[in-house]
Formats: C-alpha cells, sequence, structure tokens
C-alpha cells in the first residue's frame, strides 16, 4: 500500500487591524447603504421622476397601516376609561383611590419597559417584533374579562402597559424610514389623530355595549373583549403586510427602493443601524433638547392621565349619567381628529414652525382648564365643551414626537432619546391618575392647578428648546458653513450623531 502525501494546508492568515476596521465598519453599516449607494446609477431627472409615485405607493400602505393599528391601541388605553361608565368599579372593588392606581399600574409596565422597547426596536426587525407586541396585548385585554379583584387587574394593566410601550418608538421608527423632514409633521399628526377616531369609536363602541342585557357577562367585560379581540385580527394583518425598512417593502420595487432611500437621505439620519453605541448614550443622557423634550414628556404624561382616566368622572360630575358620559366623550374625538392633523399641516407648510406651534396649541386647553375651574355647575354644557378642549393633547405629544426623530441623529443616541422621553411620559401619566382625589369630586381642583401648570410649562419649555436650536445652528453655519449637504447626508449613513455631525442641521 502506497503512501499519500496528505493534502498541504495553508496556514491560517490573522486579520490584519485594517481588514478587521473594515468588518467592524461593515457590521455597522446602516441598514439602507447599499441601496443608497445605487443611487449612483441613475440621474437626477430618472431618480425625480419616480419620487412621486413611491411617496404615493408610501402613502397608500404604510399610512393606512399605522392609522389603524393607532387606532385600535388607543381603543385599548380607552377601555379602562370606558368600562368605568358602568359596573367595574364596585364589581373589582376599585373604589377610592383604587381605581387610580390602576389607571396609573398600566404606565409603571410602560416606564418598566420603555427603553428596553426602543432599544429592540432599533435592534429587531421593527415590523415584525411590533405585530408580536400587539398580538400579546390583544390577548392580555381579553384576559381582563376573567379579572375577579383589584389584584388581579392590577397584574393586568401592568402587562398591558408593558406589550403597548412598543408601540409609538415602532411607528416613529417607520416614520423617518419612510418620509422626509417636511413629510412627518403632517403624517405623524394624522396617524395621532386616529386617537381622535378611536375615541369616537370607542364611545360609540362603549354606549352600544351598554345597552346588551347579558346575566353572563357584564358590560364592563365586553368592551375589553370585543377591543382585544378587534386587535387580535389586525395583528396578525399588520404582521403579513407591513415591511421592515424601505430595503425590503414588497410594494416597492428595487428601483422604487433606491428612490426610497434617496428621499430620506436628506433627513441626515440614515435609515436605521442595529449596532448599540454606548458613546451615542452617553450623549444622549447629556443633550439639552433631550432634556427639553424629556419635559415635555413628562407634562403630556401628566395632562393625558389625567384627561383619559377621568374624563368620564368629570362628566359624570357635571350631571350626566354613565352611560351619557360616555356617549358623550364621542366630539372630543372629532376635535382630535380635525385639529391635530392642521396642526400637522402648519408645521410641514412654515419652515421651522414646530416649537412655535406646540407652545400655540397649548392656548386653548388651557382656557379649557381655566373654564372647567370657574364655571358654575349649572352650566353644565360649557363644562362640557371645555372638557372636550383636553383632547388636543395630542397636537402637543405629536410634535415633540417629530422634534425627537428630526433632531436626534445616531440611531443608539434616537433610541435613547426616545426611551427616555417615554420614561418619563409615562411617569406623569402616572402622576396625572394621581392627581384626581376622589374627595375633591366633581371639580377636582388639585388636578386641575396641576394640569394648568404642565400646559404652561410645555409652552415655555417648547420656545426656549427652539431658541436653543435656532442657536446652535446659526454657531454652526458660522464654523462651518452651511449644512444639510451630501456630506451631512454621509455622515447620517455612517450613523454619526447631530453633536457628531458639524454639517448636520436642526428643524426648528
Amino acid at each position: 500500500m502506497g503512501s499519500e502525501k496528505a493534502p498541504s494546508i495553508a496556514p491560517v492568515r490573522s486579520p490584519s487591524i485594517d481588514e478587521g476596521q473594515m468588518a467592524a465598519e461593515k457590521q455597522m453599516r446602516d441598514i439602507g447603504a447599499e441601496l443608497y449607494l445605487e443611487v449612483r446609477q441613475y440621474s437626477r431627472e430618472e431618480l425625480d421622476e419616480e419620487r412621486k409615485v413611491v411617496l404615493r405607493k408610501i402613502d397608500w400602505v404604510i399610512m393606512p397601516i399605522i392609522c389603524i393599528t393607532y387606532t385600535i391601541q388607543f381603543l385599548d388605553k380607552l377601555s379602562l376609561n370606558y368600562a368605568s361608565a358602568y359596573t367595574l368599579i364596585p364589581d373589582l372593588g376599585l373604589e377610592g383611590q383604587r381605581y387610580s392606581w390602576v389607571a396609573a399600574i398600566f404606565n409603571f409596565g410602560y416606564m418598566f419597559w420603555a427603553i428596553p422597547a426602543n432599544l429592540l426596536v432599533q435592534r429587531l426587525p421593527v415590523a415584525k417584533y411590533t405585530g408580536a407586541m400587539i398580538l400579546l396585548w390583544s390577548l392580555l385585554l381579553c384576559c381582563h374579562v376573567a379579572a375577579k379583584n383589584y389584584a388581579g387587574i392590577l397584574v393586568l394593566r401592568f402587562f398591558l402597559g408593558m406589550f403597548e410601550a412598543s408601540i409609538s418608538p415602532a411607528i416613529m421608527n417607520v416614520v423617518s424610514m419612510f418620509y422626509t423632514r417636511q413629510e412627518q409633521p403632517l403624517r405623524m399628526c394624522v396617524f395621532l389623530a386616529f386617537n381622535g377616531m378611536a375615541t369616537m369609536l370607542g364611545a360609540l363602541l362603549g354606549y352600544a355595549l351598554g345597552h346588551v342585557n347579558n346575566a353572563n357577562i357584564s358590560s364592563w367585560q365586553l368592551i375589553f373583549l370585543v377591543i382585544g379581540l378587534m386587535n387580535f385580527v389586525w395583528a396578525w394583518v399588520f404582521l403579513w403586510v407591513m415591511p421592515d425598512s424601505p430595503s425590503n417593502a414588497k410594494f416597492l420595487s428595487h428601483k422604487q427602493r433606491i428612490v426610497a432611500i434617496d428621499r430620506i437621505a436628506g433627513n441626515m439620519i440614515g435609515v436605521k443601524t442595529k449596532q448599540f453605541q454606548p458613546r451615542q448614550a452617553v450623549e444622549a443622557l447629556l443633550d439639552v433638547k433631550v432634556h427639553c423634550l424629556m419635559l415635555i414628556g413628562l407634562g403630556c404624561g401628566v395632562i393625558n392621565g389625567g384627561v383619559s382616566n377621568f374624563a368620564s368622572a368629570l362628566i359624570k360630575g357635571y350631571g350626566f349619567s354613565g352611560i351619557y358620559a360616555t356617549l358623550l366623550q364621542l366630539p372630543t374625538g372629532a376635535f382630535e381628529f380635525v385639529l391635530v392633523p392642521l396642526c400637522g399641516l402648519a408645521a410641514g407648510y412654515w419652515r421651522d414652525s414646530r416649537c412655535l406651534i406646540l407652545a400655540f396649541i397649548c392656548l386653548p386647553p388651557l382656557g379649557g382648564l381655566l373654564g372647567i375651574r370657574l364655571t358654575g355647575l349649572d352650566h353644565r354644557w360649557s363644562l362640557v365643551g371645555c372638557t372636550w378642549l383636553q383632547y388636543l393633547i395630542g397636537a402637543p405629544v405629536i410634535l415633540s414626537w417629530n422634534l425627537l426623530t428630526t433632531n436626534i441623529a445616531g440611531h443608539t443616541k434616537r433610541s435613547v432619546a426616545n426611551g427616555m422621553w417615554f420614561l418619563f411620559y409615562a411617569a406623569g401619566n402616572i402622576a396625572g391618575a394621581n392627581i384626581f382625589f376622589a374627595r375633591e369630586k366633581p371639580r377636582y381642583y388639585s388636578a386641575l392647578t396641576g394640569l394648568i401648570v404642565c400646559y404652561c410649562g410645555l409652552a415655555a419649555i417648547a420656545l426656549f428648546l427652539r431658541q436653543w436650536m435656532w442657536w446652535d445652528n446659526k454657531r454652526r453655519d458660522k464654523a462651518y458653513g452651511h449644512g444639510e449637504d451630501s456630506t451631512a447626508v454621509e455622515d447620517g449613513f455612517k450613523d454619526m450623531t447631530d453633536g457628531e455631525s458639524n454639517h448636520f442641521r436642526y428643524a426648528l
């Protein structure tokens, strides 16, 4: 038997430092970078020809999904308010401050998951993660039917808050991936305005289910069950239709995906980078803009926590029965559905007007709070009208989200900043739900004072933030020339933060 020569094995070569750096850079590349490089294959005329077509397709696919998602998830949040108009409180022993804590515990869950949710949105395919969360919270909402006591409903509301903490960061992420800076305010205000649609739908649903006479199930249980099943069905639709990014949007051709990336390149933030950057997290925690937006989130949370959970109690205090207190919340949805998109339209039309509009839109609900505090109970319809104005809180919320998506560059930095906003927003909701003291019915003077202070604070902080960003833009123009150029675009795809990119400019 002849000996066989063993095959020679080439020695394993250790990668050079340069190769290691290249591999790391490749791992950290923006998910839209490859398509952005393909932009050079087309002339500007060819790309511009497709821009309107691509925008139309995005509007017809992405916006309906977002709007329906926001409608049904806001029904979740309002379900407790509508259920409280019936026998939920006596059935589960939620008298006194117990109901306030049931309303607040949702936000403890929200707080607990706010930052992890934002980091997961950065790390995971956003559509698949969000669809899974919708599925989970729909099942939890159905489980509310089985709640028998105070402890049981507390546990369910905590986990519901956890799972719903992902939805707004995820949708903000989607909007920033598909829409330009100029397009975002209107689109964001439109989908948040569907909270108003949810308010109208929920009021009608609560009113209708209140007339169901069934010895086996209470009206409040039916409210949770029906809304939970609606969310369950929608979760599967969402998972089937919603893309994770422009790069894998099935409704766009390959060329149209390139155009979609080219459209949002001017946002100067890229599309999405999955790598976590600790230095960006530190920058977010030290950024004055983030601090201002966190305080705006806190104020919005206090207002929302009070209004969303105690609107029925306020209206009942004016002398209306429980079932009519639910029905009278129907016009609040119309207020939000019409006026919030108008704010977005104005913010998109007038350049650098976001902060000014945020401050201005605080004035009508502020006047409404003063009206509730000063108007006699014999003018109950005037009091109802003042209560309706409180549902304009959606406008400051969405404008602050838009300030986050357009002015915070660096994907880790933006994830942390978003997480901090929602953390403070949840904390505000907890406070807002617990400043309505049962002993102060029907006026709730402590709560009204707190909400008035919040609106004044929102307006002042918005104006300060605008001045700060205006000054920073001027400083950069003087030191580096006018920005928002190709260098700023490339910096965005390199995952540079707004602090690191000297060519980044803030949208006021």
